[in-house]
């Protein structure tokens, strides 16, 4: 077997700009803060029940969700790593209602930082695995001063740079800038992310399928005909597909990634239009699994196409192997509006 190229992140980044004439050296700065940030939640993460960062704070987020002490670590560590950089004119989070300002004289900066800080802190004191997730997009406002709201509602193929990190087991940064999705994996002893999946290609079709089947009594017609025909095995004389559901979409859909599968988060009875956040949660994760061979879609259009109309718009989504969102996609179309 072909060793694996001794390969850590920054130094992975700097060769992705390299190969870009263009390239003035702000994504690599940006991106190196960022890797500060998740360094240090990882650390709080793995160390959590020990220092009385569990629990909730008794406040909630703009969505009516109760917030976990390690919500708002997150929220602010990546906010205080990344605000004073000068590469960024603004930002905004899932944990706040509005784009969060950069500091005056910093502010100035050509991009755009969109981030969830810690997706699915629902599973944080049964010790499931949770993540970060972010995107970063080029400013559009003129003028060289503070960032827009305009800045912060681009479509998501608008993205020039889109990652995850899980914490698991071990820490693993998972990114794309257009180029392929490669992931990196933490190592505590040095303290560096090395090059663990170059390249990642999901497979086209995988043998999993990960939804909250305790909505089934909402679903639409067409998703239940699907996932019925997922779990029959008589009918396609082939193995029913294998139920995996975490909670925490990063974990699923980096499960999904590596071995082939769908994740999916549909509109229901409940929520017609779906659960998931656009810009926080959808789009980078478009990027992402497209650029690893996959497809996201809302099961009408494809997810980078959306053109948001607010910060915490929320979209139903089908994402995985591609072979498997476009069966879920003719379901849903044979059975439309029951």
């Amino acid at each position: 077997m072909q060793p694996k190229r001794f390969m850590t992140l920054q130094r992975h980044i700097l060769e992705g700009e390299k190969r870009h004439p263009e390239a003035t050296g702000e994504l690599s700065a940006i991106l190196s803060n960022l890797i500060l940030a998740v360094k240090v939640i990882s650390l709080e993460v793995n160390k959590a029940g020990l220092i009385d960062i569990l629990g909730y704070t008794g406040k909630e987020n703009v969505h009516g969700e109760q917030v976990k002490k390690l919500d708002i670590f997150a929220h602010q560590t990546i906010i205080r790593a990344m605000d004073h950089g000068g590469h960024l004119c603004v930002m905004a989070s899932e944990e706040e209602e509005d784009i969060i300002h950069i500091p005056k004289h910093h502010d100035i900066g050509k991009y755009v930082l969109l981030f969830d800080p810690l997706d699915g802190s629902s599973n944080i004191d049964a010790n499931v695995s949770i993540g970060s997730i972010f995107s970063i997009y080029k400013r559009i406002s003129s003028g060289g001063g503070p960032g827009t709201i305009e800045d912060a509602l681009q479509k998501g193929a608008k993205q020039v740079v889109a990652g995850y990190v899980v914490y698991g087991s071990s820490t693993i940064f998972v990114y794309t800038a257009g180029d392929g999705t490669h992931a990196f994996t933490l190592d505590p002893a040095v303290g560096e992310f090395l090059l663990s999946h170059e390249n990642i290609r999901t497979p086209e079709r995988g043998s999993i399928y990960s939804t909250n089947e305790g909505n089934y009594k909402y679903w639409h017609r067409g998703f239940k005909e699907y996932i019925k025909f997922l779990q029959d095995a008589d009918d396609r004389g082939a193995k029913p597909y294998s139920a995996r559901y975490i909670g925490s979409m990063v974990a699923d859909i980096h499960r999904n990634l590596l071995y082939g599968g769908i994740f999916i988060y549909p509109s229901d009875k409940r929520n017609p239009n779906g659960k998931l956040r656009l810009m926080y949660e959808c789009n980078p994760m478009a990027f992402i699994v497209e650029q690893a061979g996959g497809k996201a879609t809302t099961g009408k259009q494809r997810i980078l196409d959306i053109i948001p109309n607010n910060l915490h718009q929320r979209v139903p989504i089908y994402i995985g192997s591609k072979e498997d969102v476009e069966l879920v996609e003719q379901y849903l179309q044979k059975y439309e509006g029951q």
